[in-house]
């Protein structure tokens, strides 16, 4: 026996190493892709015509920008020497899209463990920050940004505080590289309110229990946040001792200062009251994240200046009693209320790979009574805005950044190809893993001989 008992424990041993070994994005997928270099000289998109979405269009323009950044918009522009002239004449020329509720580079294959970071242990993680984690070599990345999504808000989940989220640019060597912004937000994901009234007087007891800790933990997470804060701040006095660090509190620290907004993950009308309820009492500012009966109470978001980041359109009601097209019109009310908004996807670690359907939530909205115009506007310059970066992108103009894309027609169409895209003046690879796939097949049947024949 003993003759079998070394390659037994060896093989278990080799099993264990395997399963222990850290985690590398190539381990399972990832994108061969060389990111795009710097820009090097002036461009020139020439000819076609420009949807400045701040402004008017502009048909037959011209963009023109350097070192990444946009140094001037119209016609009959006077371009420098050395500039290269890309005519796009019969083309479109868009802001590149903005997502604002995604798992993406936190999730690789949501069925496998090893390529889930999207959520820490815990239900209490406001020192989790996304651009950490963040994947630059995820296959979902090409495959996101070939449908014109360049910018995207990689959000942590889990647990009821989930961390801070980062807006990554879809294009880079690291995930330095490829942040425009973070934190942005924090991440909260309010518990659920109501309890099942079918349910047994002891089972109702214990859901109210579980959903009063929960508010309790972060009530109290906030607490200690704010003494911490107190007794940080006064350590220059001699009177008040040091006080040790803490990471997790630290964090809350430019929540608390309103330097940063707290993203509250919130659809049913008594979680969003809540939810609101509470962040008055804290004195902090609020972004909604789903808001499904956020229109309810409207006069209660604007006395609160609070945006909504409607999470899809592209859903089902919440509620058997409600209309079919109750998700769809959604934004067409908050339009009309006057709340400030923009469109997402339904976002969640099981959603990334449904990112590049961004641009039809947005023409979902508009086919539902949402004006085309603010449905374009709902997916670049309203999540710019909302995430505190419109200087830098989300509209075509002078000094921002020089993430573009061309089209041959309306990207909220599904018809419509992006046939070239810029971040930040680099010129993008729109090959992913779409593309080969497409051309395998293409040449599978090529060699049956059935390529150009109808059945």
């Amino acid at each position: 026996m003993l003759a079998y008992k070394k390659p037994i424990l060896t093989n278990l041993l080799v099993t264990m190493l395997c399963l222990c070994a850290p985690y590398t994005p190539h381990s399972f997928a990832a994108s061969d892709q060389v990111p795009a270099p710097k820009q090097t000289r002036p461009i020139a998109l020439s000819g076609g015509t420009i949807h400045t979405v701040s402004g008017e269009n502009i048909a037959a323009g011209t963009v023109l920008f350097e070192k990444g950044r946009i140094t001037a918009v119209g016609k009959d522009l006077i371009l420098p020497d050395g500039t290269e002239i890309i005519d796009v004449s019969g083309k479109h020329v868009y802001p590149g899209l903005i997502s604002t509720n995604t798992a993406i580079g936190l999730v690789e294959i949501a069925a496998v463990r090893a390529t889930r970071d999207v959520s820490e242990v815990g239900e209490i993680n406001p020192e989790v920050r996304a651009q950490a984690a963040f994947n630059p070599d995820s296959e979902i990345i090409p495959v996101t940004r070939a449908n014109g999504v360049t910018l995207a808000l990689s959000v942590p989940g889990g647990g009821l505080i989930s961390g801070t989220s980062a807006l990554m640019m879809l294009d880079g060597w690291t995930w330095e590289d490829m942040t425009l912004k973070a934190p942005v937000g924090l991440h909260l994901f309010w518990p659920e309110m109501a309890i099942d009234e079918a349910l047994d007087t002891k089972s109702q007891k214990k859901r109210k229990e579980k959903r009063d800790n929960k508010i309790r933990k972060i009530r109290d997470t906030f607490s200690a946040a704010r003494a911490y804060m107190k007794a940080k701040d006064a350590e220059s006095s001699s009177a008040v001792p040091y006080h040790d660090s803490d990471t997790r509190l630290e964090a809350l620290r430019p929540v608390l200062k309103k330097e940063i907004p707290v993203f509250v993950h919130a659809d049913g009308i008594q979680e969003i009251q809540a939810a609101l309820d509470w962040t008055a009492e804290q004195d902090l500012r609020v972004v909604l994240v789903g808001g499904y009966d956020a229109w309810r109470i409207p006069e209660r978001l604007k006395q609160q200046h609070v945006a909504v980041v409607v999470a899809g359109t592209q859903r089902l009601p919440m509620r058997r009693w409600e209309d079919y097209d109750a998700p769809f019109t959604l934004p067409a009310r908050l339009h009309e209320l006057g709340i400030p908004f923009c469109i997402a996807t339904q976002g969640g670690s099981f959603m990334t790979p449904h990112e590049r359907n961004l641009p039809y939530h947005a023409a979902n909205a508009a086919a539902y009574g949402l004006p085309r115009q603010e449905a374009l506007k709902a997916v670049t310059l309203y999540p710019a805005q909302i995430m505190g970066v419109s200087d830098r992108v989300g509209s075509i103009e002078v000094s921002k950044d020089a993430t573009l894309i061309v089209t041959d027609g309306d990207p909220l169409e599904i018809m419509t190809h992006v046939e070239m895209e810029f971040i930040q003046g680099r010129k993008i690879d729109l090959s992913s893993r779409h593309t080969e796939l497409y051309e395998k097949y293409l040449e599978k049947y090529r060699r049956l001989g059935l390529t150009g024949k109808t059945p």
